[in-house]
């Protein structure tokens, strides 16, 4: 699939109708800007009072994937719109066969034939809501690609080291054993790539319609029995079993990637256009420090050393900030996503983008080596929630719930709303609080509860 027919795709190219005939639609001379809207899945794109935060999901009429549920709270008054965006679908994947037309090949997601999987995505926007539109638009569309491009191997015990099958040395089986690469190696590399593609798309789209901006992104793909979870950013997924927690995701923020930014810095060190000093230090230095030895670390250090403090030192650090307020190139709070390509520092022709990864980290949990239960969920929620709730006061709150509601067939749903609910808080005065009198949430919130008692089996 290339970047350009996913653009038809999304601008009203060609297109099958239910019975194979082909309609083409007109084309804008000059491709638009992404319209804004909340979630398909939701019923109406009527944005809810900002005053109330109204918490919204989707209701019983349009049921998600497996039951699950899910919930949604506009932040308060922090931008003019909920840059927060969502998808879920089931995708079928079929073998790609040579010589057959992309655009004919696989339009339609919800076959029967081959293998199925089952998707949710969570996609958290900054500078507007327009890259996470088009992300929550394609990226579904490029794992579908990029799963049906090795759909060959992936059914296969140990992939093939020849995709077409052919041995051209005797030994191909042993070399791919010893580098121990299974099936959910190529599913892992599938994501990996459908995220970059992806990333593709959103920099041409955002590029032709002259917008700015990016975003993270957080996916959920069950496939063949096993839950691979796909995170480019600080949303957070989280696996709720009856008697553990088990982490699906890790945040991705300048603090946490810091020794992967400064490494680039070091090898590239023109990308900061001697406006940055790569070295990290306590606080920002002052011209006091030059000539004392004072605590720092570089890209290969762990642990702190000390460093004889030079003029060039005093320049704006890499990273700096600590916690929510870290920023990278004193720009950006994330250190991967999707978008930004035409972001830079403000007042430098400095880019952002060389530093900001669109390749994700992928977790895998196999079905196979645990035993469900009715009440074990996948909860993925963006930066909104996870700010105010740590994931055993969320893991309490499902396990009480869901216990306390076993007969409402609505649970999974309800569960979502509560906890966007409980994060939003209630508005004091100008203030939105915590039931414990703390801060609550100011961002926007995005909740997916998902059962895993209810998956199907033969995916």
């Amino acid at each position: 699939m290339s970047v350009e027919w996913l653009r038809r795709l999304r601008r009203g190219g060609p297109a099958e109708r239910p019975g194979g005939a082909r309609e083409s639609v007109p084309r804008s001379p000059q491709p638009a800007p992404p319209r804004y809207r909340r979630p398909k899945f939701l019923r109406g794109g009527e944005e809810s009072p900002r005053g109330g935060r109204a918490v919204r999901g989707a209701g019983p009429e349009r049921p998600l994937p497996w039951g699950s549920g899910y919930a949604e709270v506009i932040n308060a008054e922090k931008s003019e719109f909920n840059e927060d965006q969502a998808a879920c679908c089931q995708i079928s994947v079929r073998r790609r066969e040579p010589g057959l037309e992309e655009d004919q090949e696989w339009l339609i997601l919800c076959s029967t034939q081959f293998l199925t999987g089952y998707y949710w995505a969570l996609f958290d926007g900054h500078g507007g809501p327009e890259a996470a539109i088009i992300a929550s638009d394609y990226l579904h569309y490029c794992i579908k690609q990029k799963l049906e491009e090795v759909a060959g191997a992936i059914v296969e015990a140990r992939p093939p080291m020849h995709l077409s099958g052919r041995c051209v040395c005797d030994s191909d089986p042993q070399f791919v054993e010893e580098k121990h690469i299974h099936a959910e190696d190529v599913v892992v590399g599938a994501l990996e790539n459908a995220f970059q593609e992806c990333d593709e798309v959103i920099g041409q789209e955002m590029e032709a319609t002259n917008q700015t901006g990016g975003c993270t992104a957080l996916a959920a793909l069950y496939f063949q029995g096993k839950l691979y979870v796909a995170n480019a950013g600080d949303s957070r997924a989280i696996l709720i079993l009856k008697d553990t927690v088990v982490p699906m995701s890790s945040e991705f923020t300048p603090e946490t990637e810091r020794q992967r930014l400064q490494h680039l810095a070091f090898l590239f060190p023109k990308l900061l256009d001697g406006e940055f000093t790569r070295f990290e230090f306590p606080r920002r230095l002052k011209g006091d420090d030059v000539g004392q030895k004072v605590l720092y670390r570089d890209y290969f250090m762990e642990g702190w050393g000390y460093k004889l403090v030079e003029k060039a030192d005093l320049k704006y650090p890499l990273v700096h900030g600590h916690g929510k307020q870290a920023r990278l190139l004193g720009t950006l709070s994330v250190s991967r996503g999707l978008g930004d390509h035409q972001l830079k520092v403000i007042d430098t022709n400095i880019e952002v983008k060389p530093f900001l990864s669109c390749i994700p980290k992928v977790n895998v949990f196999d079905f196979a080596l645990h035993d469900i239960k009715e009440d074990d969920v996948l909860i993925m929620a963006t930066d909104g929630l996870w700010d105010v709730l740590c994931n055993e006061e969320v893991a309490h709150m499902a396990r009480s719930f869901l216990a306390d509601n076993r007969t409402n067939p609505q649970r999974f749903s309800e569960l979502a709303k509560s906890l966007a609910c409980r994060a939003r808080g209630k508005k004091r005065g100008h203030q939105w609080m915590l039931d414990d009198s703390q801060e609550a949430s100011y961002d926007d919130i995005s909740v997916f509860v998902i059962p895993l008692h209810n998956r199907v089996e033969d995916c």
